[in-house]
């Protein structure tokens, strides 16, 4: 018979692996909260977004503008395999909407979007006009972006390249 009294219902194996269950589950949510409470904030996101680098419309259109007057292009050509470590160099050419090669100074930052820490940027060298190059090592495996600045006189413009794997070995 079963009654309140009866403390034989309390060893029931379905009981047992109910609570059990109950008490994992809790334990992994606590240990999670602990964890992202005290781990470090990831840099994705900026903590002053609001007011960082706020510009107004007229100040976004008008470098939109300028980017679009210059219609300056670039080539890279590209290494057929990066490895993380190893010195990898890059040949970018840029030329003006008439073809003429645009001479200037060229700056390449390396970006890679789960790990701020590690970006950093490339002075790259003219080696004959409008032809750039330059050698990047990367330090960690994974994605990355390059970000091509060229400042000529008073004349800014900047290209972003299309993200791509940087491996750990030689494929």
């Amino acid at each position: 018979m079963i009654s309140q009294s009866n403390k034989a219902g309390l060893r029931n194996p379905w009981l047992i692996g109910m609570l059990g269950l109950i008490v994992v589950v809790l334990g992994v949510n606590i240990t999670f909260i602990w964890y992202s409470a005290n781990s470090s904030r990831s840099s994705l996101v900026d903590q002053d977004y609001k007011t960082k680098d706020r510009k107004a419309n007229e100040e976004l259109l008008k470098e939109l503008r300028e980017q679009q007057s210059l219609a300056w292009q670039t080539s890279i050509k590209k290494p057929a395999s990066l490895v993380v470590g190893a010195p990898t160099t890059y040949e970018i050419s840029v030329v003006d909407r008439d073809g003429k090669p645009v001479s200037g100074t060229m700056t390449v930052d390396a970006y890679r979007a789960s790990d701020a820490s590690k970006d950093f940027t490339t002075e790259f060298k003219e080696v004959s006009p409008g032809n750039y190059q330059g050698a990047i090592n990367f330090p960690l495996k994974g994605y990355w972006e390059l970000r091509i600045h060229v400042k000529r006189g008073e004349d800014d413009f900047g290209v972003n390249t299309d993200r791509f794997m940087v491996a750990e070995t030689a494929q």
